[in-house]
This record gives structure tokens, C-alpha cells and sequence, in this order.
């Protein structure tokens, strides 16, 4: 029977009555979100810079951004595996960093509530603050997971929104915590000490402590890690990625049978198109344009290089063995003998971003960087862009173009 004497009203002090809220419980989960947060939101800067925005308009999916472009810069091709480790950390985290939100949001509730609105200024710039934060948060994870679990179905573009939404949350994330910083170390070095509006006057029997539920926070936090980190390893450890299902068990076997982002079919590709008599390979540069035949190309010297693919959904792949014609070389075909250009390549895919996309001239020049005709020891296969792929170390897996019809060699 509910006691007739309870404050009816989420604004009264006595409604809410968990004893595991207080300012102890609030500035653990706090300080977890500090650094996870941070490293979230530098992680997201670098995975943009990755795409090269201010190479070409191709690759930038924010134009306009201004001075939030500030700290962009040519994305080098060492580490090869830079992108890989970048974007598994960004997703993986921002996954496993779920409970702890949710926690920490559920444990600052009453203060979403409270009145008066604002009692000074001080006060009223931290109530800004925390709802820009809580309203920024759930906007930022909940479009990341979409974009992991759904290939994103939230209506807009996805990187202006996630991109002008992080620089927005995290000025409130840096506001909101200079502003509580000096009473979350209070706390935690004397938390028996210290109460506020959090704490219940009139507190519910316990049937956890603070410790018990941050260790229930901490085990589903576990949980969410052990089943999406899988999607960067191969082999038995992929198939636990049950909550990234890019980064599920391998589409098939033999040499092709490693991850894809998209189908040839979901490209529009025709096979028409990309049989021996039909495709050409069409380069244009400083002395003209050249049209290759895949037996021509065949005929030119070929490299192998080992290197990842690795996804904005935070999939990646271990190092595959790829065989092609290095991109330096076809920029020597039109007149880049020395020093090679940036380079712009079209796909014969049909809809969908990235049909086109841009390489800087560091990624043209590395000896790594190939158009690949061969993949393990075999022809690519249709998914995987025969009759061939764009391949660059360290670069984001949409810029690795598949089903290339042409390359531009020059200022872009």
C-alpha cells in the first residue's frame, strides 16, 4: 500500500528514495566517464581526420564545419594498422561504456527535477550544463549504435549529425565537469562526509550497497566488451561479437572469405560490366589519359603488400595478402614519374556513398598502397571488387574503392 504521507511529485526531495544515490556512488561513475569519454571523443576526431575532409569534397560528409576543422591533418600511412586500432577503440569502448551511462544518469535523476530552476549563476550553469550533457550523451551513443547495429536508420547523415553532436556534448562534458571536479574529489576522499541533493531523507530499506550495484554496473559493462571486441580478431574469438554483426563469423571460406561492408549486388554492380572483354581500367594524369585491360595490367610489375581492412563500424580484418600494381606506378603511366599526386577514384558502383573518393599523395607514394588484383593468393571475388580494388595502409575501409573504373592523377 503506498504511503499516504510519500511526496507525490518528482520536484519534492522525499520521491526519490534509492539509498544507492550519494555523492560517493555519482563521482565513481563520473570519473569513469571522464577519461572513457575523453578518449571517446579524441578517438572521434582522429576516425574523421582519417578520411582526409580537406583533401577533396568527395571525402567530406561535413562541409561547412569552420573552425571545428581546426585540427585536421594529412592522414599518414604509418602504423598500417592505425585505423584498425583507432575505430576498435572508439566503438568497442563507446559500447562498453553503456552501463556506466546509464548508471550515472539514473544516479543525478533528482537533479533533473529540482526547483527553483536555478538558485545562482553558478547553479544555472551547471543545470545548462547537465541537461546539453544528458541530452547530448543519449543523442551521440544512440546514433553511434544505430551506425554499428543497423547500418544507421537514424533520418539525417550520420557524420554531420554525430560529428557537430560531439563537439556540442563535449563542451558540456568539459563545462560540467571543471564545474564539479573540485566536490567529485571531495567526495571520494571523504565520502562519508559529504551529503546533498542526492541522498534520500527518507531512504528505502537497501537490498544492494553502493559497492554491490557499481560491481553490477561494471559486470554489464563486462558483458557488452566480451561481446563486441570480437569483431577486431579472427578466427573462434569473431563469433562472440554478437552486438557488432559486421564483425560476426567469416562470410564463407577460402581466400575471399573475410569480411565486406557491401555486397556487389547491394553496389548495383552488373557482371557485364566487369567481365575480361568489357572493363577497362581508365588513368588520366599530366600526359594524357591510358585505358588498361586487366591482362594489361596483369603484365605490369606487381607487388604484394599484408594489410587490414578495417571499418567506421569498428569491424576490422587481420592482414590479408594483397597483389596488384602499385599506385605510384600507374601515376608514372601519365606523367607522376618522380613525385606522384593525389589521385581521385570512381567506382562503377551504382548509389550509396563513397562512390567516389580521394587519396593524398602520401598514400599514393607508399609501396604498400596498390590496386589490387589478387587477394590471398587468388582473384578477388565480386564482394571483395573484382576485377579491382583501391588498397592504402591505414586507411579507413570506405576509401579502399572496390570495382575501380577510374583514376584521376592531379590537383583535385
Amino acid at each position: 500500500m503506498r504511503d499516504p504521507d510519500a511526496p507525490r511529485l518528482p520536484s519534492s526531495p522525499g520521491f526519490w528514495r534509492s539509498p544507492l544515490r550519494g555523492p560517493w556512488f555519482t563521482s565513481v561513475l563520473g570519473l569513469v566517464l571522464l577519461v572513457g569519454i575523453t578518449v571517446l571523443f579524441v578517438t572521434g576526431l582522429v576516425s574523421y581526420a582519417a578520411y582526409n575532409p580537406g583533401l577533396s569534397p568527395v571525402n567530406d560528409k561535413t562541409p561547412g564545419k569552420g573552425i571545428l576543422g581546426f585540427y585536421l591533418f594529412a592522414w599518414p600511412t604509418d602504423p598500417h594498422w592505425l585505423y584498425r586500432l583507432n575505430q576498435g577503440v572508439h566503438v568497442t569502448l563507446g559500447i562498453t561504456l553503456i552501463p556506466v551511462l546509464l548508471a550515472k544518469l539514473w544516479s543525478v535523476v533528482p537533479r533533473l527535477f529540482a526547483l527553483p530552476p536555478a538558485r545562482s549563476l553558478a547553479h544555472a550553469l551547471e543545470r545548462i550544463s547537465l541537461l546539453l550533457l544528458v541530452g547530448g550523451a543519449l543523442f551521440q551513443f544512440v546514433t553511434g549504435v544505430l551506425n554499428v547495429q543497423l547500418d544507421y536508420v537514424f533520418p539525417g547523415s550520420f557524420y554531420p549529425l554525430h560529428f557537430y553532436g560531439a563537439w556540442v556534448f563535449f563542451a558540456a562534458f568539459v563545462a560540467h565537469a571543471l564545474l564539479r571536479m573540485p566536490t567529485v574529489l571531495r567526495n571520494l576522499r571523504h565520502p562519508r562526509e559529504e551529503r546533498n541533493d542526492l541522498v534520500s531523507p527518507r531512504p528505502a530499506e537497501p537490498t544492494v550497497s553502493r559497492r554491490g550495484a557499481l560491481w553490477f554496473v561494471g559486470g554489464g559493462s563486462l558483458l557488452l566488451f566480451a561481446t563486441t571486441v570480437g569483431q577486431n580478431f579472427d578466427g573462434p574469438l569473431r563469433r562472440t561479437a554478437l552486438l557488432a554483426p559486421h564483425g560476426g563469423g567469416d562470410p564463407g571460406s577460402g581466400p575471399n572469405g573475410f569480411q565486406i561492408n557491401k555486397t556487389a549486388a547491394y553496389a548495383g554492380i552488373d557482371a557485364a560490366e566487369t567481365g575480361e572483354g568489357a572493363w577497362r581500367l581508365v588513368v588520366t594524369g599530366r600526359t594524357g589519359t591510358v585505358r588498361l585491360r586487366r591482362d594489361e595490367l596483369l603484365r605490369l610489375p606487381l607487388y604484394s603488400a599484408a594489410l587490414p581492412i578495417a571499418c567506421v563500424e569498428g569491424w576490422s580484418t587481420s592482414d590479408q595478402w594483397w597483389r596488384g600494381v602499385r599506385l605510384r606506378d600507374l601515376a608514372a603511366l601519365v606523367g607522376y614519374d618522380d613525385d606522384p599526386p593525389d589521385v581521385f577514384v570512381e567506382s562503377l558502383q551504382r548509389s550509396g556513398a563513397f562512390r567516389k573518393a580521394a587519396l593524398r599523395a602520401n598514400q599514393v607514394a607508399d609501396p604498400r598502397s596498390l590496386l589490387a588484383l589478387y587477394v590471398n593468393g587468388e582473384e578477388l571475388s565480386p564482394d571483395h571488387g573484382h576485377p579491382a580494388r583501391i588498397i592504402v595502409p591505414a586507411a579507413p575501409g570506405v576509401l579502399n574503392t572496390k570495382w575501380v573504373a577510374r583514376m584521376t592523377f592531379g590537383d583535385l
